[in-house]
C-alpha cells in the first residue's frame, strides 16, 4: 500500500491537493499538494539514508498527525526502516522508558514537542504535554519549522537512495500500549501486516477519486491518498469543526465518539458515510449522526494489535435487542474464539507478529469478554483487562499506578467509573497511612499527578481501597463502584 501511494501522489494528479486544514478565520487551506507530498517523503528517504539508517533501524517519530509524519513514514517504509511511535502526552517517566526500550538511532520530533520539554514546559503541562528533554535520550532531530531551543532540522536531500530490500516479515512499526514503566508493553508490526490492515481499510471504506474525506489518522491518510482522494485534517474545536463538515461535504468522515458527540452539539450537519471507533459508540450515537445528515453511520471494532477487526452499521446496530454490544461481523481474514472465561480471541492478515522482546503469538487476547451470534458476529459482555477507556484513548492503571505511591500513603488505584455514552472516568483512589494529614497528602500528590501527561485523573478521593479474595487483593471493581458513590453525592 505505501509504494503504491508512493507512486500514485507523483504520477496521479500531481498538482491536486492532498492535505487540507481548516485557519482559525474557518477558511479552508491546501496544506500540500500531492506531488510536493511525494517530494517531501523522497527528500526525508535521502536525508535519513546520509544520517547511515539503514533496512532494520529504528526511527522514533514524535510528530502530531499531518503530512510531514506521513511523508516521514513513508520514507522510513522506503528505506526498510522501523518506526517507534512515540506519544508525548505520555508523561517524561513513561516516555523515556519507551525510547530506552526501542533504541532510535534517531528520534524525529516537531517543535512543538521539543518545546514541551524545554523552555515552554510549563505552558505545554497545561495541554498535557510532559516530556524529557529529547536530546538527552539520543539523537533529535527537528521536523518542520524550527524554534529556538530546538534540534537542527532534518532538511530534505536530493542524494539517491538505493533500492527498498522487500521483506514483507521484517518490523515496520513499533506502537507502546502497556506494562510498566520498568516493563513497557509494545506491539510490533510487520510490514507485510500493515499492509493487510491497509487493504482491509480500503476494502471496507472504498475511497474514490476526486472526493474529500475528513480524517487525521494514519489508516485514513494512506488509502484515500494511494486512491486519488483529498483527505482533511479535522479542526481542533468543536465549532470549527460543524463548519468544516458543512462547507467541505466529505464522502467519508471518520472522527472518533467524543469527538463526534462535541461536533454534533455544536450543530455540524454531517454528508456521507460516518465512520466513528477508538471508543464505544452505541447505536443512539449512530443514529443522532445520520439524523445530522450522514447516509450511513458505522461503528469500527478495533485494536491496537488489530485493525480493524470488526464493523457494524447503526440499522444493524440498533437491531439488536439481545445484552451486550454488537460490534459486527470480523471483516475478512479475521477470525475469532472465546477462551474458557469468555474472553474475545483474535487473529488475521493484519494481527500484530509480537510485543516487543517476547515470542511471537498469532492470536490477540483482547481483554474483552464477548459472545458470538449464530451467524459469526461479535457481541462484546464487557472488558476483562484493567484498561480504563477515557475520551477513545486507552490508559493503563498499572503504568502510572505506582507514581501514586509516595510517603503517606498506603494503597492506591486508579480505576474507570462509568461516563455517559460509554466513556469512563479516571478516579485515583488513595488510601493515607494512619495519622497522615489528607490535605498535606494532596498537596504532595500534585507532583506526580502532573506527571501523568494525559493520564491525569478526573478526580482524586481519600479512602480505603477495597480488598478481595483469599490474597486480600485490590478489588478494582468494588474501588470503582465506590468511587462512583462518591462522585455521585
Amino acid at each position: 500500500m505505501l509504494d503504491q501511494l508512493a507512486h500514485a501522489l507523483r504520477t496521479h494528479h500531481p498538482d491536486r491537493p492532498a492535505v487540507l486544514h481548516h485557519t482559525r478565520t474557518g477558511a479552508t487551506r491546501t496544506r500540500i499538494r500531492r506531488g510536493e507530498l511525494a517530494d517531501l517523503a523522497d527528500g526525508y528517504a535521502a536525508a535519513l539514508h546520509a544520517r547511515r539508517l539503514t533496512h532494520g533501524a529504528t526511527l522514533g517519530l514524535a510528530l502530531r498527525p499531518g503530512p510531514r509524519a506521513l511523508a516521514a513514514l513513508i520514507a522510513a517504509h522506503r528505506l526498510g526502516l522501523r518506526v517507534a511511535v512515540l506519544d508525548p502526552t505520555a508523561g517524561p517517566d513513561v516516555l523515556a522508558a519507551h525510547l530506552a526500550l526501542a533504541g532510535p538511532g534517531l528520534i524525529l520530533a516537531d517543535a512543538t514537542a521539543q518545546a514541551a520539554a524545554g523552555w515552554a514546559a510549563p505552558l505545554a503541562r497545561r495541554a498535557d504535554l510532559h516530556l524529557p528533554r529529547l536530546a538527552t535520550l539520543g539523537p533529535v532531530a527537528t521536523l518542520g519549522p524550527r524554534l529556538p531551543g530546538c534540534a537542527p532540522r532534518l532538511r530534505p536531500a536530493t542524494t539517491p537512495v538505493p533500492p527498498r530490500r522487500h521483506d514483507p516479515d521484517a518490523d515496520a512499526v513499533i506502537v507502546f500500549t502497556s506494562g510498566t514503566t520498568a516493563r513497557p508493553r509494545a506491539v510490533v508490526h510487520t510490514h507485510g501486516g500493515l499492509t493487510a490492515g491497509l487493504r482491509t481499510v480500503t476494502d471496507l471504506v472504498r475511497p474514490q477519486e476526486g472526493t474529500t474525506v475528513l480524517g487525521g489518522t494514519f489508516f485514513v491518510l494512506a488509502p484515500a491518498l494511494a486512491a486519488g482522494a483529498t483527505v482533511a485534517l479535522p479542526a481542533r474545536t468543536p465549532t470549527a469543526l460543524a463548519r468544516q463538515l458543512t462547507h467541505l461535504t466529505p464522502a467519508h468522515a471518520y472522527l472518533t465518539p467524543p469527538r463526534l458527540r462535541t461536533a454534533l452539539a455544536a450543530g455540524a450537519r454531517l454528508t456521507g458515510t460516518l465512520w466513528t471507533g477508538s471508543a464505544p459508540a452505541d447505536a443512539a450515537l449512530l443514529r443522532r449522526a445520520k439524523d445530522a445528515g450522514a447516509d450511513t453511520a458505522w461503528s469500527v471494532y478495533a485494536l491496537t494489535e488489530l485493525f480493524p477487526a470488526a464493523a457494524v452499521e447503526e440499522s444493524d446496530k440498533s437491531a439488536h435487542t439481545g445484552d451486550g454490544d454488537l460490534v459486527g461481523h470480523p471483516l475478512p481474514g479475521v477470525r475469532t474464539r472465546l477462551a474458557d472465561d469468555g474472553e474475545l480471541h483474535l487473529t488475521g492478515p493484519a494481527a500484530r507478529h509480537r510485543y516487543l522482546g517476547q515470542e511471537p503469538d498469532p492470536w490477540i487476547r483482547t481483554g474483552d469478554r464477548a459472545t458470538l451470534t449464530p451467524d459469526g458476529r461479535i457481541v462484546l459482555a464487557g472488558r476483562l483487562k484493567d484498561m480504563v477507556l477515557r475520551r477513545a484513548r486507552n490508559i493503563y492503571p498499572g503504568l502510572y499506578e505506582p507514581a501514586l505511591h509516595i510517603p503517606g500513603v498506603e494503597l492506591a488505584l486508579l480505576v474507570g467509573v462509568p461516563d455517559t455514552d460509554g466513556d469512563e472516568r479516571l478516579v485515583a483512589l488513595v488510601q493515607p497511612d494512619p495519622g497522615t494529614d489528607p490535605r498535606q497528602l494532596r498537596t504532595r500528590l500534585d507532583g506526580p499527578l502532573q506527571r501523568m501527561g494525559a493520564a491525569r485523573p478526573d478526580a482524586l478521593l481519600f479512602g480505603t481501597v477495597p480488598l478481595a479474595g483469599r490474597s486480600r487483593k485490590p478489588d478494582r471493581a468494588a474501588a470503582s463502584a465506590h468511587c462512583a458513590r462518591e462522585l455521585a453525592r
